[in-house]
């Protein structure tokens, strides 16, 4: 756990990637149920649905965003929210792409706790 970081940057972040098993994704920072990632892929994104509700910020980069049946073209400052246990996944996308990623709330997302879509 990170408790004692309230402060990160993108360049702090960035360095911790590639992971040493080659992931592009790595918690910088965690309070209760917020974890909070830097994600970074290339070439292809891998993701499969998650268990909670998160939102992507999108710091650099441009591309589609594939997000349950929608897909979605993103650039830097644009902001993605997925409810959890949807398909979703960065497609076309800039070699350059870099996004925080902010989980959140209970296991099932805030629906499972029957907060108002």
């Amino acid at each position: 756990m990170i408790l004692e970081k309230r402060r990160v940057s993108v360049a702090e972040a960035m360095a911790k990637l590639p992971r040493p098993n080659g992931d592009r994704y790595v918690t910088v920072l965690e309070h209760g149920t917020l974890d909070i990632e830097i994600y970074a892929p290339r070439g292809h994104d891998p993701q499969k649905p998650h268990t909670r509700d998160e939102v992507y910020f999108v710091v650099q980069g441009r591309g589609e965003f594939r997000n349950g049946g929608k897909l979605e073209r993103f650039g830097p400052g644009d902001v993605l929210f997925v409810p959890a246990l949807e398909d979703h996944r960065f497609e076309s996308f800039t070699q350059d792409l870099v996004v925080w990623v902010m989980f959140y709330g209970p296991e099932g997302g805030e629906a499972a706790m029957g907060a108002a879509p």
